[in-house]
């Protein structure tokens, strides 16, 4: 199993699209065979900034959400346009 969380920190005036890119993003990415587990969220205390939870079977499955035409819209072409960084902790699990 693969898991890991991405964080990304963006303007204030961009967050209507970058509702909208994550949105459209987590619907098709729920959709993925070898999708496990695909959470977009706000941090509360900082509107500003997402964390994305992602859970895939193996990285054949990540390698193929990272080939799909919905990751090329929403990701590259829609929320890496306006971030201002990102950070990725990659995750083992306990048991």
């Amino acid at each position: 199993m693969i898991s890991f969380t991405v964080r990304m920190r963006f303007d204030p005036s961009e967050l209507d699209g970058i509702r909208t890119n994550l949105e459209a993003l987590t619907v098709a990415s729920r959709k993925e065979p070898g999708c496990v587990n695909y959470v977009a969220h706000f941090l509360a205390d900082d509107p500003t900034t997402v964390l994305i939870y992602e859970q895939y079977v193996d990285d054949a499955a990540l390698d193929a959400h990272r080939a799909s035409p919905h990751f090329a819209q929403h990701a590259i072409g829609g929320l890496y346009q306006g971030m201002k960084d990102r950070h990725v902790e990659n995750l083992h699990a306990v048991a």
